[in-house]
């Protein structure tokens, strides 16, 4: 309410006030912030390269769900049939076929989902929008229903008061609000430049958020009445058995689901769920990549656009397909998450909030909207965004540079991580710079 709310309203209205995507959006509010779409763009783009590679996976788990391939063992069947992943980062890496296969597929849907622009993505999600849905609703009667499931939702729900002392776990809850939300990622300032001007601001982030509250509050009671189910025909309780990441959706669900009557059955909805789920989220950070470009080459058009973005992020995201994909994914994904979406989000914040002036844009925001928004969301984007947000870098500066994240090689968590935030802060600094020398070459020829 007072991270992720603010942010997602402050995206959506700067993309609906300035009518364009995430870079054009803050040149609009100053050439030097230029550097902040590009940014976004970035994180973007490296989230799509590793994002797909996970959805690849998904569509492996859908088509082996008919057989239960992951029934004896569902870790080795990930492991060691699926990623045939190598022992370190360190090793000889290939590519195996069927993954390749797979994230080949990936690319061509979201291409077909966005290449005709508004119109193809509405297509595209009046099927996968509601199917997901459905889907889950499904699974969430059947599972409430087996033994166990109470003890899942128990622990599910509740609190863990101890744990807010713990900077891993605000860390986590950023990370997973950057993700549901998709913020810092400039995908909702181009949702906001595809709006008309006039349209309710407030009332669309209140439907976005609390659909996504929705959606993520069922998911939560499908996954650990599941894992209630597993613990008590295990014997073994909840906490010894849940885990989070790809070990959870790939490796306990699956086995979880494997003792569930008619288990091939729901598997394969599950596994349909995660896809559709994951090909929304996907077209939408390309859209958005999409879209920027678009801002600065019309002439390209959509179809051409679409189709070099998605070459682009194959090409991009092959090294995640490998066997040695896992822990560069986990390194990428580690580093973009907590600097980069992070860095934009408060350089997003500072900007608006600052530069424009957060009452100036809460003043026009009301304007449009018929829900009015208070004065307490400028001194979230002024001040509690921005403190939360730097206190944030600064607890994952201190915690990485203490300890090597993950124990990886030093040259993987250069290579694959600081070499990447390295990159879209200097290319960013760059754009802003080359912004502001342009402006001023305008103004002496005023």
């Amino acid at each position: 309410f007072i991270f992720g709310i603010p942010l997602l309203m402050l995206e959506f209205a700067l993309g609906q006030k300035m009518q364009r995507g995430a870079v054009g959006a803050f040149h609009k509010v100053s050439p030097g912030f230029m550097g902040v779409g590009v940014a976004a763009t970035l994180c973007s783009f490296f989230v799509a390269c590793y994002y797909a590679a996970v959805m690849a996976w998904s569509l492996i788990y859908l088509f082996s769900s008919f057989d239960l391939s992951w029934a004896q063992n569902s870790a080795d069947y990930f492991y060691k049939d699926v990623l045939r992943v190598s022992e370190s980062p360190n090793e000889l890496m290939m590519i195996p076929t069927p993954i390749l296969v797979s994230f080949s597929a990936i690319w061509v849907m979201v291409y077909f989902s966005i290449w005709k622009g508004v119109k193809s993505v509405s297509t595209v999600v009046t099927v996968t929008m509601p199917l997901p849905i459905i889907l889950l609703l499904i699974l969430l009667v059947r599972t409430t229903t087996l033994p166990g499931a109470i003890e899942g939702i128990l622990f599910f729900l509740r609190p863990d008061f101890g744990a807010l002392t713990d900077s891993e776990v605000w860390l986590a809850a950023a990370t997973q609000i950057f993700f549901s939300l998709t913020v810092g990622v400039g995908v909702m300032i181009t949702y906001g430049s595809f709006e008309r001007k006039t349209s309710d601001v407030v009332k669309n982030t209140a439907i976005v958020a609390a659909a996504d509250a929705a959606i993520a509050l069922v998911s939560g009671l499908v996954v650990f009445t599941t894992l209630g189910h597993m613990a008590h025909e295990s014997g073994s309780s909840v906490v010894d058995i849940a885990a989070s990441g790809p070990s959870l959706a790939f490796i306990v669900f699956p086995k979880a689901l494997s003792l569930i009557p008619g288990a091939p059955f729901f598997a394969f909805f599950f596994f349909l769920m995660l896809l559709t789920l994951g090909i929304d989220s996907l077209f939408s950070l390309v859209e958005g990549i999409t879209q920027t470009l678009l801002d600065r080459w019309p002439s390209v058009g959509k179809e051409n656009m679409s189709l070099y973005v998605c070459v682009f992020c194959f090409f991009g995201g092959l090294i995640f397909t490998t066997t040695a994909g896992i822990y560069f994914l986990d390194i990428s994904d580690h580093y973009v998450t907590s600097y980069g979406l992070v860095l934009v989000s408060l350089l997003e914040a500072l900007a608006v909030g600052w530069y424009h002036g957060g009452e100036r844009m809460r003043a026009w925001i009301n304007s449009v909207s018929d829900w009015r928004v208070g004065v307490w969301w400028t001194y979230c984007i002024k001040w509690i965004c921005p403190g939360f947000l730097v206190a944030l870098l600064l607890t994952g500066f201190m915690r990485d540079f203490a300890v090597p994240y993950e124990n990886y090689p030093d040259w993987a968590l250069i290579f694959m991580g600081w070499s990447v935030v390295a990159f879209i802060v200097i290319v960013g600094i760059i754009f802003s710079a080359a912004a502001i020398r342009n402006s001023d070459k305008s103004n002496e020829n005023v």
